[in-house]
């Protein structure tokens, strides 16, 4: 090999070696920012009179406002407290006149309106509204005789105490005019109107007879069919009976039509006069 290119060859190492490597220089740069505590973000700053009640997400707030304003209405009620109130007497008397205009707004031109156990009054007041337009005691029992009288039924123990101020007293003062049953399905009690002018006696042996048929799983034509062996006949016209609509009799009517004559009396003695010609 040529001796000039072996000492070139040799140069180029040299200067190679002697050239500073900057892949090692970053590597110590990574090491040294791995060490290095991170900052932390700043949180933003809040101003000072932040309010949660006014924030965006507030819907459940502004709900519990109108719930709590409509569980006072319905105690003022029964409470027997019949006279309106107004927007900032109402959240005066919930201890909510920390309400913001906006939540205001909401209840007086939406959720309060819109509320079906809240009246408007006068414009701008408000009253809690019931499911039965009753008051009192007399009331009640001209409501609960009207059930009786058209076949209504009875009236949810429910609706009355929610109607009806001070429901226990005034029950108490009905007494025996009124009768309550529990009802199968769930438990709930209902109010029927005693109608003392049904009332008669049974003979205690009757009774016993009555409540020792049993009659589950029966229907009326089996028991129809059981008093039919017994020989006793059951009432067939006790039902309502159908009308058979007729039908029309399709044709000339004018055919059938009887022409009225007039003056029959004196058909005898008339003389016809016409000029023959």
């Amino acid at each position: 090999m040529d001796p000039s290119l072996l000492r070139d060859r040799a140069l180029f190492k040299k200067r190679a070696l002697a050239m500073p490597v900057v892949e090692k220089r970053k590597e110590r740069e990574d090491d040294s920012a791995k060490h290095r505590p991170s900052k932390k973000p700043r949180p933003a700053p809040q101003p000072k009179d932040f309010d949660y009640k006014s924030t965006g997400g507030s819907s459940q707030y502004k709900f519990g406002i109108l719930a709590k304003i409509v569980k006072f209405m319905k105690q003022r009620r029964q409470d027997g407290d019949m006279y309106p109130l107004t927007i900032d007497e109402i959240l005066d008397e919930t201890n909510q006149l920390d309400a913001s205009i906006r939540h205001r707004h909401w209840l007086v031109t939406e959720a309060l309106m819109n509320n079906p156990k809240i009246e408007v009054v006068e414009g701008d007041k408000y009253l809690f509204r019931p499911t039965l337009s009753v008051r009192d005691r007399k009331g009640l029992l001209r409501l609960l005789d009207k059930h009786d009288q058209r076949g209504l039924g009875g009236i949810l123990m429910d609706d009355v105490e929610e109607s009806v101020p001070r429901t226990e007293k005034v029950l108490k003062q009905l007494g025996d005019q009124v009768l309550y049953v529990n009802r199968p399905i769930d438990k709930k009690k209902i109010l029927f109107y005693n109608d003392k002018s049904y009332s008669f006696k049974v003979d205690e042996e009757l009774q016993k007879l009555w409540r020792g048929v049993a009659v589950d799983g029966m229907d009326e034509g089996k028991i129809e069919e059981y008093l039919r062996k017994q020989g006793i006949t059951s009432m067939q016209d006790a039902g309502l009976k159908k009308v058979v609509p007729q039908k029309r009799k399709t044709g000339n009517r004018k055919k059938n039509r009887l022409l009225k004559t007039h003056n029959e009396h004196v058909k005898d003695v008339l003389q016809d006069y016409t000029e023959t010609k």
